[in-house]
C-alpha cells in the first residue's frame, strides 16, 4: 500500500477547519484552540526560518511532555524541517550522538526538569556539534549562549512568515518528516527515517483503531519522543480533533486527579500503568467514570491484568497492540475479544499490512510454530538513517521488514510475541523464549512482575535467569518460584536462578532494559539454582 497523498501540515490544516471552536490542548494555564495551536506553531515554523534553517534541515526537541513540545514539533513542520525527538532520559553524550548524527542545526529543550539541567549536560558532554547553530530553552531559565522561548518567537518576521507558508504549500508526502532513534537496548541507536505520507498514516490508522473521535480527552503520559507519545498522540488527536493533554511525568496521584477534573476519555500507557492506577489506595476516592479507551501492549501481560482493567475500571475499550519505530502500530486486538486474547496476544494486522511469520531463510513457518515476525506495509519506515547497510538488513529481498521479534500464530490469525531474537537463548540445544516463560511465571500468585534472560552455563551453554518482582505483601523464595517453575514448564524452559528485586529497570516507554539485568547477572548471580 502506497503512503497517504498527505503532509502532517496538511493534517493540522483539516483540523483547524473542521474543529475551529474545539480545544487542542490543555497544559497548566495554555490552553489553546485547534486555530491558535496552529498560529502557534507558525510563529514558531517563522523564527525557525527566520533562523537560517532551510528545508530539510533537523530540529531537535529534548523536552518532557509540555504545549512547546508540541508547538516544537508542529512548527517545525510547518517549516519544512525533520523533527529529532530525543528521549528525556538520555545523558548528555547519548543526546550528543542523536544530535550529532542527526546534524541538528537547532535544538528546542527545557532547564530544571527534575533537577536535570539538559543544557550543561549537552554542555559537559565533551561532544563537539558544530552543525548545531541555536539551542531555545523552552521552560527554565535560559543559561547563556542559549535563546529563552519568548525571544525565540520574537525572531518571526512577516517575510519569515510568508516563506513559512511557502513551503508549507511546496511539502509532499514522500519529504521526510521525522528521524526516531531506536530505543537503544540491543545496540547503537539507529536513526528512523519516515516521511509525512507514513508518519500520517500511523496517526491515522491508530484513530480508526481506536475509535477516538473530536472532543476527546487524551491524557499524553507515553513520551513524546517515542512513537506511541508523538504518532499516537500527538498525531492522531490532531487527526481527529480531540483534545491533548500532556504529563510531564507519571504519578499515579496526579493522574488520578486529573482523570476526575479534566474529564478525561484516552489513557494509553504500558502495563505498569494500569496496574498502579488499580492498586493505587486513593483510586476509589476519584470519579473516572469518564474513561473510555485504554490502549497497551507487551509480551508479558497478565490475564488477569485485564480483566481486572475491564472489570474495575469504566472503559469501555481495552486494546492491545504491536508496534515499533521502523513501522508503527502493525498490529491490535478487537472490541470483541476476551481477556485472555487481549493479555496473551497483539491482535490481528492492522488494514494495509501483512504479516508473516519466517524462519531463517525466510519462508513462512507452519502456524504455532515461532519465527522472526516480517511486515509489509503503507507506514514501514523509508531507511535507516546515513546506514544503507543496516537498511539493507533490515528488508528482505522482496520487501518485508525484518523486525527482530519473535512471534506465533495461533489457529485465529492472532499473533502472540515470544521474544527478540536477541533474547532467545539455547539451553542443551533447545529454544527458550523469554516470553513464554514470563508469561508462565506471571501465573504464580506471588509473582507481580518478571523478567527473563539467558546466561552462560558451562554444561548446557545457557540457562535461564528470572528476575522477579513479587506482588503487595508476598515474600517468595528463589528456590520455591524454581520448584514452581518446573512443575509447570519444560525442565530447560524452567529458570535455573533467580533473583527477587523491588524493581526491574525500564526505559522511558516501560520496557524492561534486559542487558542491564544481563550485566547483573554477569556480574554475580544470587538467588537459587539446582
Amino acid at each position: 500500500m502506497t503512503e497517504l497523498e498527505e503532509t502532517i501540515p496538511a493534517l493540522l490544516r483539516s483540523a483547524v477547519t473542521e474543529h475551529p471552536g474545539t480545544v487542542a490542548i490543555v497544559d497548566g494555564d495554555t490552553t489553546l484552540s485547534y486555530p491558535a495551536l496552529y498560529d502557534a506553531a507558525r510563529t514558531f515554523a517563522a523564527a525557525v526560518v527566520a533562523s537560517g534553517l532551510d528545508p530539510g534541515d533537523r530540529v531537535g526537541v529534548w523536552a518532557f511532555n509540555c504545549a512547546e513540545w508540541v508547538v516544537s514539533a508542529l512548527g517545525t513542520w510547518l517549516a519544512g524541517c525533520v523533527l529529532v525527538p530525543v528521549n528525556t532520559r538520555f545523558k548528555g553524550r547519548e543526546a550528543a550522538d542523536v544530535l550529532g548524527r542527526s546534524r541538528a542545526r537547532l535544538l528546542v529543550t527545557v532547564t530544571g526538569f527534575l533537577d536535570t539541567d539538559y543544557v550543561g549536560s549537552l554542555r559537559g558532554s565533551g561532544v563537539e556539534l558544530p552543525d548545531l547553530a541555536s539551542v531555545v530553552v523552552a521552560r527554565g531559565t535560559a543559561p547563556a549562549g542559549t535563546v529563552s522561548w519568548p525571544d525565540f518567537l520574537a525572531l518571526a518576521t512577516s517575510e519569515a512568515r510568508a516563506e513559512t507558508d511557502r513551503r508549507e504549500a511546496s511539502l509532499r508526502p514522500g519529504d521526510p518528516a521525522d528521524i526516531l532513534f531506536t530505543s537503544g537496548t540491543t545496540g547503537v541507536p539507529k536513526g528512523v527515517v519516515q516521511t509525512h505520507g507514513r508518519t500520517v498514516r500511523v496517526g491515522t490508522d491508530w484513530v480508526a483503531m481506536t475509535g477516538l473521535r473530536p472532543g476527546d480527552r487524551y491524557l499524553m503520559v507515553n513520551p513524546f519522543f517515542h512513537m506511541f507519545g508523538l504518532k499516537a498522540g500527538i498525531l492522531a488527536s490532531v487527526a481527529a480533533g480531540a483534545t491533548m493533554l500532556p504529563q510531564a511525568t507519571f504519578d499515579a496521584g496526579v493522574v488520578l486527579a486529573r482523570v476526575e477534573h479534566e474529564r478525561v476519555t484516552v489513557l494509553p500507557g504500558a502495563p505498569t500503568l494500569y496496574q498502579t492506577i488499580l492498586d493505587h489506595p486513593a483510586r476509589g476516592a476519584h470519579d473516572l467514570s469518564s474513561l473510555r479507551v485504554a490502549v497497551t501492549g507487551a509480551a508479558d501481560i497478565p490475564v488477569e491484568l485485564i480483566r481486572r482493567v475491564r472489570d474495575e475500571l469504566p472503559f469501555r475499550l481495552v486494546v492491545t497492540g504491536y508496534g515499533l519505530t521502523e513501522a508503527g502500530t502493525a498490529t491490535a486486538t478487537s472490541p470483541e475479544d476476551d481477556a485472555v486474547t487481549v493479555a496473551t496476544t497483539v491482535g490481528r494486522p492492522r488494514p494495509g499490512f501483512e504479516l508473516r511469520v519466517a524462519d531463517d531463510n525466510g519462508l513462512p513457518v507452519a502456524g504455532g510454530e515461532p519465527g522472526e515476525i516480517q511486515l509489509r506495509g503503507g507506514s514501514v519506515m523509508s531507511h535507516y538513517l546515513d546506514d544503507r547497510e543496516a537498511t539493507q538488513a533490515a528488508f528482505t529481498g522482496d520487501g518485508w521488514l525484518r523486525t527482530g521479534d519473535l512471534g506465533v500464530l495461533d489457529d485465529g490469525g492472532c499473533l502472540r510475541i515470544v521474544g527478540r531474537s536477541k533474547d532467545m537463548f539455547i539451553v542443551g540445544g533447545f529454544n527458550v523464549y523469554p516470553a513464554e516463560v514470563e508469561n508462565s511465571l506471571l501465573e504464580h500468585p506471588d509473582v507481580a512482575r518478571v523478567a527473563v534472560v539467558g546466561v552462560p552455563d558451562e554444561r548446557m551453554g545457557e540457562v535461564g535467569m528470572a528476575f522477579v518482582v513479587p506482588g503487595d505483601g508476598a515474600t517468595p523464595s528463589a528456590s520455591a518460584l524454581i520448584e514452581w517453575a518446573r512443575g509447570r514448564m519444560a525442565n530447560y524452559k524452567a529458570p535455573r536462578f533467580v533473583e527477587v528485586v523491588d524493581q526491574l529497570p525500564v526505559n522511558a516507554t516501560g520496557k524492561v532494559e534486559k542487558e542491564l539485568l544481563r550485566q547483573r547477572a554477569a556480574a554475580g548471580r544470587t538467588g537459587s539454582s539446582r
